[in-house]
């Protein structure tokens, strides 16, 4: 289908324009936590908040997103200071005295809940990485790198202590930790070594496309064993379909990075086969959880429509189609936009949904809690935004299929 240039145009105009005067203003309205610093993330449908604890990784993830915004899109005082307050309540409260970053504290900062998750590493070091380039402050890029070399030291092993399956019976490797790696890695460039960067990139991309990755389905295991062969069990036939899709737009950008056309296709096509795979025939939108094997899922909310899913489809099919001029990207896009737009977005109080039942109603009116707060939408918001500024351009250069 040939597109337009007004067509391009009118999807930019919509996606930066809710970035910059939907989404941002409604965490910088109602998520400042002015007495003890850091910020509210459990807020309701008009952004009251419901819940004072903090979750370092959502801390974590709202500095990364406003140092992002200051770096990339315009040096607003504001957007800096707003980071820097949760910069500040994080090197107080976000960490133990080894550097290892707690999931959750209360409002007052004291932990509530052990470092077990390495995630909050993950993001600790995104978001003071982020940060040093709009202050230059060798503190922010110190906790960067140290956090970064942590991560890597407990990749093996990321729940330490904390893990509770019982040694040697049945041992699993993540998805997620290798995946987000791709990501971190660029986003902390500036401040590794060039070998340790290419050395992590290659690593990342070796394991997701070599262990994780299934030819044969066509889709992204999120557990296989330590070789990468298939577990038979609950967790081994897991697969999520968000997860799988979000990393094909990481390698994508790492495609992007080395000049790698045929990386791009490869992660575009895998983009495609997952979210065919993953689609609701009967309901629309991207199922949350499914087994390899088709048999009944562990998790309970496997047929819930949530709202990083469907963020995360938009930008590697945009992505997608930036790098091979594919026709079926820009059909899906539209696909997904329209369900997207329709089912998770609140033009009434401002902010995206986070949880719709299979059929698309709305089953939580809140707009952020533990699990989510400022990062997806915003972070989409500019990724499509910036996906379609380069379609734009190369419209005139290059014939799409």
């Amino acid at each position: 289908m040939e597109q337009n240039s007004i067509q391009f145009e009118k999807y930019l105009t919509l996606y930066r324009s809710t970035l910059l005067d939907d989404v941002i203003p409604f965490w910088l309205d109602h998520s400042a936590d002015a007495e003890f610093g850091g910020y509210f993330t459990c807020l309701d449908r008009i952004g009251q908040v419901f819940d004072t604890d903090k979750f370092v990784w959502l801390q974590c993830r709202q500095v990364w997103c406003f140092s992002m915004l200051y770096n990339k899109v315009e040096q607003k005082q504001q957007w800096l200071d707003f980071a820097l307050q949760g910069a500040e309540f994080l090197e107080k409260h976000g960490s133990d005295s080894e550097g290892n970053w707690y999931f959750s504290l209360d409002r007052k900062g004291a932990p509530l809940t052990q470092p077990h998750n390495i995630f909050s590493d993950c993001f600790a070091s995104m978001a003071f990485g982020q940060l040093y380039k709009a202050t230059k402050n060798e503190r922010h890029a110190k906790i960067a790198v140290d956090t970064f070399h942590n991560i890597l030291a407990k990749k093996e092993n990321p729940k330490g202590q904390y893990d509770k399956s019982f040694p040697g019976t049945r041992p699993l490797k993540g998805f997620a930790l290798p995946m987000i790696l791709c990501n971190l890695v660029l986003e902390i460039e500036h401040l590794l070594p060039a070998d340790l960067v290419e050395s992590t990139i290659q690593n990342g991309i070796e394991t997701i496309l070599g262990k994780f990755y299934r030819p044969d389905l066509g889709i992204i295991l999120e557990n296989v064993t330590p070789d990468g062969a298939f577990s038979d069990s609950f967790e081994g036939r897991l697969v999520n379909p968000g997860h799988g899709i979000e990393a094909m737009w990481f390698l994508m950008d790492l495609a992007e990075r080395a000049k790698d056309k045929a990386l791009a296709q490869k992660a575009m096509e895998i983009t495609l086969n997952i979210l065919e795979y993953g689609w609701d025939k009967k309901h629309g939108g991207v199922f949350y959880f499914m087994d390899a094997k088709g048999l009944p899922p562990q998790q309970l909310e496997w047929d819930q429509k949530l709202w990083w899913v469907h963020v995360e489809t938009l930008i590697s099919l945009l992505k997608g189609y930036q790098h091979t001029g594919d026709h079926r990207c820009w059909d899906w896009f539209e696909k997904v936009h329209q369900y997207t737009w329709q089912h998770f977005a609140d033009p009434e109080f401002g902010e995206w949904y986070g949880y719709l039942n299979r059929q698309g109603e709305v089953l939580l009116p809140l707009k952020g809690g533990k699990w989510k707060g400022c990062f997806h939408v915003p972070r989409g918001l500019y990724q499509c935004w910036k996906a379609l500024e380069v379609i734009m351009e190369k419209k005139s250069e290059i014939q799409y299929q």
